[in-house]
């Protein structure tokens, strides 16, 4: 007798997507692109990288398709965003050749009444008003007769969505090709309770797939989008969670992807009885967390899950000594597995920077402490060139994976950075 496949959780991270529109901050196209080549070293199953019908994207997008071409963003899937308007689609390809979207459209009355000013009805039935289904289907086809392998569909403040509509616009999706749903909690406004109930009746009736894509207004991001996973599975489909590195997002932020993957792997409800993407390594929390904080420059809460200052620090006696004697009196997991625990050092003597204004000596030297040399100084001069336009593109010092990038990928770095008004 065959054995029924078990359902999965899977981890699609929108930091280069919702992360980056975080209020008053941002990152550079280059390190958007670190972003991507850290989160697939993770073992991340996703990154919605970006919105291909923003000019000033194109070329970073276009350069990291190039970049999963050759293996260095492989296996993990590049997925743009875009509202759900077959005019953004048809766009959107006169620049780029994207395979997989995510299109999104709100579905709750308050959205639709107080966004689109009833402009856009729910009413599929009215003759005078382009409706919420009747767009998101035209988008969906016409995203697939430019030849896309995989679409989600976003609904929009799904969380005020009534039930009925709800189910109604995920099954047309489905029927019209949709691979996946994403319920957007977009105000925070779910609590675990009432997600996991309104995913499994999803799931339950629609029976696609389901993208939980939680916000953090209560402080229920990362509880709301376990819930909802175990609503989606125990619903019978497949669960894809949403996440952002170190929880960046608009308002409170997006669910944590390291707090995201530690609650599936060992809180008592899930350890064991829910199964996490089998690629996911934890063991890259630690670096991932590191560059996110530098990229956006915003440091780490000292209580941060897993990766802040404080998470396996013990002071008082009695923790101190219970830690001492076994860990796991007063750790629920090892920084080990997060890939902490090495010394970090600091070059307290001269120290040789590559800059806006390096000169060829220095930059030769900084190249080689990182064992990377190059044939003569006409091929450095290239590079030397590059990170120039890069330490202007990022407006701070380049980290070691950065220039080693940049080194290895000139063409693809070249064209990160290029944006054409």
């Amino acid at each position: 007798m065959k054995q029924k496949k078990k359902n999965k959780i899977y981890i699609i991270d929108v930091t280069n997507r919702d992360g980056v529109q975080t209020a008053k901050l941002g990152l550079a196209k280059l390190e958007k692109t670190m972003i991507n080549i850290m989160l697939n070293d993770m073992g991340v199953y996703q990154s919605e990288f970006g919105f291909p019908l923003t000019k000033h994207e194109t070329n970073y997008i276009n350069a990291n398709l190039e970049l999963a071409d050759v293996g260095l963003l492989s296996p993990m899937i590049l997925e743009g965003w875009s509202r759900a308007m077959a005019k953004d689609i048809d766009e959107s390809y006169k620049n780029t050749d994207i395979k997989h979207w995510n299109l999104s459209i709100s579905t709750s009355k308050q959205m639709t009444d107080g966004k689109f000013g009833r402009r856009i009805t729910r009413d599929f039935e009215s003759k005078d008003k382009p409706s919420v289904l009747g767009l998101m289907a035209d988008a969906v086809k016409t995203a697939k007769k430019h030849g896309a392998l995989t679409i989600g569909v976003n609904a929009e403040d799904a969380s005020r969505t009534d039930m009925e509509f709800l189910i109604k616009f995920a099954k047309y999706a489905r029927e019209h090709g949709a691979d996946r749903i994403r319920y957007c909690d977009t105000l925070g406004y779910d609590d675990p309770f009432s997600i996991y109930e309104r995913i499994k009746t999803l799931a339950e009736e629609v029976k696609i797939s389901i993208e939980l894509h939680c916000h953090n207004d209560l402080g229920l991001a990362v509880a709301c989008s376990i819930a909802g996973a175990k609503g989606a599975i125990d619903g019978g489909v497949d669960a894809y969670i949403n996440t952002t590195l170190n929880g960046m997002g608009e308002r409170a932020g997006n669910a944590d992807m390291v707090s995201v993957i530690l609650a599936v792997k060992k809180s008592s409800g899930f350890e064991s009885k829910y199964k996490l993407d089998d690629r996911i390594k934890l063991k890259k929390a630690w670096r991932i967390a590191k560059y996110a904080s530098y990229a956006f420059g915003v440091p780490i809460p000292v209580n941060q899950v897993a990766v802040g200052d404080n998470a396996f620090a013990h002071e008082s006696g009695i923790h101190a000594d219970g830690a001492l004697k076994d860990r796991r009196n007063y750790e629920l997991y090892d920084f080990e597995e997060l890939g902490r625990g090495d010394p970090e050092l600091i070059d307290t003597g001269r120290k040789i920077t590559a800059g806006e204004y390096s000169g060829i000596k220095g930059f030769r030297n900084v190249y080689g402490k990182l064992e990377i040399e190059f044939k003569d100084d006409k091929e450095a001069a290239k590079v030397l060139d590059l990170v120039r336009y890069a330490n202007v593109h990022t407006q701070k010092p380049l980290t070691n994976d950065e220039l080693k990038f940049i080194a290895h990928y000139p063409k693809q770095a070249k064209q990160i950075m290029t944006v054409t008004p």
